[in-house]
């Protein structure tokens, strides 16, 4: 047996499942580059249609300002065309916020607590509903990040969030499977994310951050995990899946040295 031969493809496998299911996730198993590009056309389209409508509002106004200052001088002239810019900017970040989410509205449903192949039924409203947070995260996300405004892009994408939160990052992955109570801070930079690898199989779990909680700087928080009431993670801590962290327990904090 060579060092290969007892690592399993998960991929490589026949679905379970049955009837005409059972052959779409055979094939897409069996045809993954082929697989791949059918399942990035939803999301291609999708991508044109928010970034289309959100530019449109800035293309308006700057074609409008255009029109109606031909007659200044130069200067005033390059000054209303660069405010219509500015203007046009912060209109695409409005209403990117509240495009995406109303594309990912029809996948909601189907995002649920998954362990299996990476190729299969189950992974496409995941991945579909990932992009859509990703077109922000990576575009206007941290524009406006720490502000109502990413509360309710996040709250729009399904995730559950009590009141007086603070989220003080754009690192989050899986909205629609995280919960967090009242009350509850992310620190700067820190990571949600409710999936990951393991074996080669695709994991995805909900992630429950309670009321009071806080997640300190540039932490990493993975699916599976369970936070209690009034509990601390510890800048830069990494929680691995299925951790439990109980009421007021600060996990990851190092103790205070004791005094010489």
């Amino acid at each position: 047996m060579t060092h290969h031969q007892d690592i399993q493809d998960i991929n490589a496998e026949r679905s379970v499942k049955t009837g005409a299911s059972g052959m779409l996730e055979s094939f897409l198993r069996k045809f993954r580059q082929i697989a791949y590009l059918v399942a990035i056309i939803p999301v291609l389209l999708a991508y044109v249609i928010c970034l289309g409508v959100s530019l449109a509002p800035g293309i308006y106004l700057f074609r409008w300002v255009s029109a109606n200052c031909t007659a200044l001088p130069d200067l005033l002239q390059a000054l209303c065309l660069g405010l219509s810019l500015a203007g046009g900017f912060v209109a695409f970040i409005f209403v990117l916020i509240v495009v995406v989410p109303v594309l990912n509205a029809p996948a909601l449903p189907f995002i649920k607590p998954y362990r299996g192949p990476w190729f299969s039924l189950e992974s496409i409203p995941w991945f579909y509903h990932n992009a859509l947070t990703y077109l922000v995260r990576y575009t206007v996300l941290d524009f406006i990040t720490p502000t109502p405004l990413n509360i309710f892009f996040f709250r729009a994408m399904g995730m559950k969030i009590g009141k007086a939160c603070m989220i003080n990052s754009s690192n989050i992955s899986d909205p629609a499977l995280i919960r967090l109570g009242d009350y509850v801070t992310i620190g700067g930079s820190a990571y949600l994310m409710a999936h990951y690898g393991m074996k080669g199989y695709l994991i995805i779990d909900h992630l429950k951050i309670g009321s009071g909680a806080t997640i300190g700087l540039a932490a990493k928080v993975l699916g599976g995990v369970e936070i209690g009431r009034r509990a601390t993670v510890g800048p830069n801590a990494t929680v691995l899946p299925k951790t439990v962290i109980k009421e007021l327990e600060k996990f990851g904090v190092p103790e205070k040295p004791e005094a010489l």
